[in-house]
């Protein structure tokens, strides 16, 4: 199997290690191509110039892009996903979009006799990277089941959940509900530390709660000893999410409080600390709004 994976930034390159790992045959671009080329080397894929050679490539190709301005400058022109499509192939869109984004390329995909489907994931890279992803799979169950081979090497459940767009639908409601708790967390732990609790046995303690969801337990280094840990996802992409399910909720009518909070929470900490911070580091952040570290972590 032929897989292609455009865009290799944290996420996409994550992915790309388990196709490879799984004996995908793998071909790899990205705008910057220097980025490409050292993935490339460290998997043995094979790096193409344009978006459309890496679809034309491949039995499935997958952009993970930064937002939908990325993804529409991927997919659209001569040189872009959708030109690259061919009969047999399937194009799939990983990123967090707005839900009509892939919906414009449809026709275009469709009439050179390739699958489309939006299937934005939900996970850590660390996941991505061992195979553990949730998908969520938006598109016509034909397609789907052409790009599931694919689609399983990096994820452990792989859901469809309706037509095109209801994957990146479904991945914006599920991000609202990480970042709260991302931000409750947060503000959990630097309330424990100010009581004189140690931040360490305070998050297992959280960890072992009722609060305790997968991304307690694999954020606990980003929380516990934010200094030394990478970032995995960005203050400046949980902006930009939560600026898409403030659009997305407007649009349709629904009240949503407790994400137009989270939004202003994760601005404050991005302009005092800097986009490129993980988004754990809102708990540094309120940490700074106290005006010093309350305890030293074990």
């Amino acid at each position: 199997m032929k897989v292609a994976v455009v865009g290799t930034g944290r996420m996409g390159s994550a992915m790309a290690r388990s196709f490879a790992r799984g004996g995908a045959a793998l071909i790899v671009h990205n705008r910057t191509l220097d980025s490409a080329r050292a993935l490339a080397s460290e998997l043995g894929a094979r790096v193409v110039d344009t978006a459309a050679e890496a679809a034309a490539a491949a039995d499935v190709a997958v952009s993970m892009l930064a937002d939908g301005d990325a993804v529409r400058a991927m997919w659209d022109g001569p040189t872009g996903l959708a030109a690259g499509a061919h009969d047999g192939g399937v194009l799939v869109d990983s990123s967090t979009v707005p839900p009509d984004t892939l919906v414009a390329f449809e026709a275009t995909v469709r009439q050179r006799g390739s699958g489309i489907v939006d299937a934005p994931v939900s996970g850590s890279t660390m996941l991505a990277e061992q195979g553990q992803l949730t998908i969520m799979a938006g598109g016509s169950a034909a397609d789907l089941d052409r790009a599931r081979p694919a689609l399983d090497l990096v994820a452990k459940a792989v859901t469809h959940v309706g037509p095109l767009g209801s994957g990146a639908a479904l991945k914006l409601a599920v991000n609202a509900l990480i970042f709260a708790l991302n931000n409750s967390v947060s503000e959990a732990l630097v309330l424990a530390e100010r009581a004189g609790l140690d931040r360490a046995l305070a998050y297992e303690v959280f960890a072992s709660s009722a609060a305790g969801a997968p991304y307690v337990g694999y954020k606990r280094d980003a929380f516990v000893s934010p200094d030394a840990s990478p970032v995995a996802f960005s203050l400046d992409l949980a902006a930009k999410d939560l600026r898409l399910i403030v659009q997305l909720a407007d649009r349709l009518g629904v009240p949503i409080p407790q994400s137009r909070v989270n939004q202003r929470i994760i601005g404050d900490a991005t302009e005092r600390l800097g986009r490129d911070r993980d988004m754990s580091s809102v708990a540094v952040h309120l940490r700074e709004l106290i005006g010093r570290e309350t305890t030293t972590p074990s």
